[in-house]
């Protein structure tokens, strides 16, 4: 039997705007209350654990690999499982308690399950599997020559075959690439990636199985196919141009965009191949042109990292969301937003999580100051206490 537990007097933030001195009230994964309640903490407040959209967790915990792109396939799958829950659980204690991976297998798949299923403690995952062609952007993760590689799709009848393969494993959507990328080996930016058959089809039997599309593109070309085909969100964005804006903006999609790990594998603040650094300045070039008259515009944008623990580590999320202020000119509040609510509902998670509500999920994060006024106060440093699905996993609870 759970027990009902409370937190009492102090500010809460609930994701879209502030209440006063609250006592909230959770038993298990589910809060009960919100309601007034007299103020006895002056220098604490309470929000909504954050929300990251696009992350990697297949990853070594712990310092980052030597070699990122040998270190999944030389090391077992039962080794992998305990340094992706390693990652999850890091994310979680830096305030993280939703995550979405982007580039999943059946190993994030079985960590999700754990939780769900209170074998693990860990935050929420939701796991999305790749549909991309051979020598796409995903495909290269993999050094070229080696034989044992992901699933790839070649035609619309593979594309939908690995679609549904996903749907039978349990994937909550499928990622597709409408241009190359940046850490990928031996392709271009403005690769093309799969030809409009195969997204279009892609596109379709995910959408058929209730399945999220997320789209990867650096490309304006990339973008153009992916709006042109329906998809769901847009993963990185780094060039929207003023084409592109009424459609984003009418069609109200989520753009995740991935400040940090461009901006540091551009300026190689971490150890990175020429090819990857002259990628990701190229990429920031094009970024940094078109972002301040996306948010001016009012896009969609929505706390997404890409963190792989290799650049931007699990537990950076918050620089994140502060750099996202910066790049976007926004209040406290509205960036705040974009981290907790919004990216809730971006990936279908507004009935469950994102906002401090009765009857959803009991995911909640105490700390110093108050980031909706100044979200400079949004550090990892300031927090006290986190709370995930009901269970604390980091820090203590005021009395």
């Amino acid at each position: 039997m759970t027990i009902e537990q409370h937190l009492d007097g102090l500010p809460l933030w609930d994701g879209e705007r502030l209440h006063g001195p609250s006592r909230l009230t959770w038993s298990g994964d589910r809060i009960m209350a919100v309601e007034e309640s007299a103020g006895r903490h002056t220098d604490l407040a309470v929000i909504p654990g954050l929300i990251d959209t696009h992350v990697h967790l297949g990853y070594p915990a712990g310092e980052p690999a030597k070699d990122a792109s040998t270190w999944p396939l030389i090391t077992p799958a039962e080794e992998r499982s305990l340094h992706l829950a390693a990652n999850a659980l890091r994310c979680a204690r830096g305030g993280v308690t939703t995550l979405r991976d982007l580039a999943a297998d059946s190993i994030q798949l079985a960590v999700g399950r754990a939780f769900d299923a209170g074998i693990l403690t860990g935050p929420r995952l939701l796991s999305h599997g790749q549909v991309g062609m051979t020598a796409g952007h995903g495909d290269l993760f993999v050094p070229p020559h080696y034989p044992h590689r992901p699933p790839t799709a070649d035609s619309p009848d593979e594309c939908r075959k690995l679609v549904r393969t996903w749907a039978r494993a349990g994937a909550s959507g499928v990622k597709i690439y409408t241009s190359g990328g940046v850490l990928s080996m031996g392709d271009k930016v403005g690769w093309r990636n799969q030809t409009r058959e195969e997204i279009a089809t892609t596109v379709d039997e995910a959408h058929a199985l209730h399945l999220l599309v997320a789209a990867h593109t650096h490309s304006a070309e990339g973008l153009d196919i992916a709006l042109a085909e329906g998809v769901d969100s847009i993963e990185h964005g780094t060039a929207i141009e003023e084409r592109h804006l009424a459609t984003l903006v009418e069609r109200n999609l989520p753009v995740a965009p991935t400040l940090l790990i461009n901006d540091i594998i551009a300026e190689a603040r971490r150890p990175v191949s020429a090819e990857a650094q002259a990628k990701a300045q190229e990429v920031v070039a094009i970024r940094d042109a078109g972002f301040a008259a996306a948010a001016e515009a009012g896009v969609r944008f929505v706390l997404g990292t890409d963190a792989s623990g290799q650049f931007v580590q699990f537990g950076d999320q918050m620089e994140e969301v502060r750099a996202m202020a910066s790049m976007f000119g926004w209040s406290a509040e509205r960036t705040l937003t974009s981290a907790t609510s919004d990216a809730a509902d971006a990936i279908g998670l507004g009935a469950v999580t994102g906002r401090l509500r009765a009857g959803l999920g009991s995911d909640f994060v105490v700390l110093r100051g108050r980031p909706w006024e100044d979200v400079d106060a949004l550090r990892v440093e300031n927090i006290v206490a986190v709370v995930s699905r009901g269970v604390l996993i980091a820090g203590e609870l005021p009395g």
